[in-house]
């Protein structure tokens, strides 16, 4: 790579083409107006190509300029994208852990002191998301999602088939909490994913609700704050509302359940060689979910 400019040259360069003017460069950039113009003249005299023309008191690109500033722009983001991949790469003592917010939120981070007391040498880094891409790309290094798999270039090991129940704030309705399922159905409904209530009314043998879904939101977070605030009765996983159930925040609505379509999955890059951190959670995660899967009830 002997023919590459330098890259002060590229970035004074750029931000000239991009902006118009030699003074914004040096504003946006914090170097003089000489800096720029220096640089410039040296990409130009190595480059032997003519990038500006002198227009009175300013500079305009030449077609080769303009043509040229096009790639170098494409290039720096790549630069750049790469520096912040690099960056965010977890370090050797680092763990860095990615997965859904509301596992991570209801679940996950009461639970994570225990693995900090059985291994105090590593650093957590925990990341919320739906996305795979921080793994698939080396940026964290172990992830917890819901789902069927396989997912490419991924390792995979089943956590726990969740079940999904009614739960209520203990004021709702005043606290005439509905005691059937035939009850239930005649109450205010909130909702979650399609077709979860109709499941839960076969299991239950009664009708489809004949209350119109009264709230639908795409993230699990919101419906468990609305049936905290006694807004209606909620159909969840339980998983995410186990905690509050013990808290007394929330309470269990009649004894049925079914089961969750999409269980939980701990996911990590494919090496021929795991990671002892890796290897560290997975036992630890694995003995959590065991644990926790003796309290649900089918």
């Amino acid at each position: 790579m002997s023919h590459l400019p330098p890259l002060p040259a590229l970035r004074y360069f750029e931000a000239v083409a991009r902006l118009g003017s030699v003074t914004s460069a040096a504003r946006e950039l914090h170097v003089t107006h000489s800096a720029i113009s220096q640089q410039i003249k040296l990409l130009e005299d190595i480059m032997d190509v003519p990038l500006f023309v002198r227009a009175g008191r300013g500079l305009m690109l030449t077609e080769e300029g303009r043509l040229y500033a096009l790639e170098i722009r494409d290039a720096l983001r790549d630069i750049e994208l790469a520096t912040r991949k690099a960056r965010a790469r977890p370090q050797e003592d680092e763990l860095v852990i990615t997965t859904l917010h509301s596992l991570a939120l209801h679940w996950l981070i009461s639970r994570l002191p225990r693995f900090r007391q059985t291994h105090p040498h590593y650093r957590i880094r925990l990341q919320t998301g739906l996305e795979l891409s921080e793994l698939q790309q080396g940026m964290a290094d172990v992830g917890i999602r819901m789902g069927q798999g396989p997912w490419p270039n991924l390792a995979q090991q089943l956590l726990f088939k969740d079940v999904a129940l009614v739960v209520a704030s203990p004021n709702f309705a005043g606290g005439k909490l509905p005691r059937t399922p035939s009850e239930v159905i005649r109450h205010p409904l909130l909702h979650e994913t399609d077709n979860a209530w109709l499941d839960w009314c076969r299991a239950a043998g009664v009708p489809e609700p004949v209350q119109e879904i009264q709230f639908r939101a795409n993230d699990s977070n919101i419906s468990v704050g609305c049936a905290e605030l006694g807004h209606g009765l909620l159909l969840t996983r339980y998983s995410i509302v186990a905690d509050l159930l013990e808290q007394g925040r929330l309470v269990p609505i009649t004894d049925v359940r079914v089961p969750y379509p999409y269980p939980y999955w701990l996911v990590w890059p494919q090496r021929e060689v795991v990671p002892e951190k890796v290897r560290d959670f997975r036992t630890w995660i694995t003995a959590e979910f065991e644990a926790f899967s003796a309290k649900v009830r089918f």
